[in-house]
């Protein structure tokens, strides 16, 4: 049995996306064994609160993955392009990207309705995955985390360079 380091009942799923006007700032989170509905419903929360992002507006987005596995590698498949493939539509390209390079050529970068991500915080508890990621392709407003305190903080202390 696989325990998680937060307190959540076991089999539970933790699915919303909510925006912070006042800090500009968009915390996702999915956890839990995720099926395929879960991922579904999840995108729409992303994408709704991505929606209350004002026109030409900036922000910034917590990713907290920390608790998500994924039930089967279809998930896991359906799951992995929905941030890189969003935020590219914010005009962001997620550091990650860069170990699939076919991948990542394809990746069209847009400003949808000329908003800008201006950084992002992910979160998730594979430790070995995310020191790799921190090493490989963090930058000064991209990191990754195991800790969502830490990775929090950060977020809400980041601010962008005028």
């Amino acid at each position: 049995m696989v325990h998680n380091h937060n307190s959540k009942m076991p089999g539970k799923t933790i699915i919303s996306s909510d925006w912070y006007a006042d800090e500009q700032l968009i915390i996702t989170q999915i956890s839990g064994d995720i099926d395929k509905q879960d991922v579904i419903h999840w995108e729409q929360t992303l994408h709704a609160a991505l929606d209350r992002v004002g026109d030409s507006g900036l922000f910034k987005i917590f990713i907290n993955l920390h608790g998500f596995n994924a039930v089967n590698v279809d998930v896991h498949k359906h799951f992995r392009n929905i941030v890189p493939l969003t935020l590219a539509c914010y005009g962001w390209k997620v550091g990650y990207v860069a170990m699939f390079p076919d991948e990542a050529e394809k990746i069209v970068i847009t400003r949808n309705r000329n908003i800008q991500c201006v950084a992002a915080a992910h979160c998730h508890q594979d430790a070995t995955k995310m020191e790799k990621y921190e090493l490989l392709f963090s930058s000064n407003n991209e990191h990754f985390f195991t800790d969502v305190a830490v990775a929090n903080a950060w977020i809400r202390g980041f601010n962008k360079p005028s």
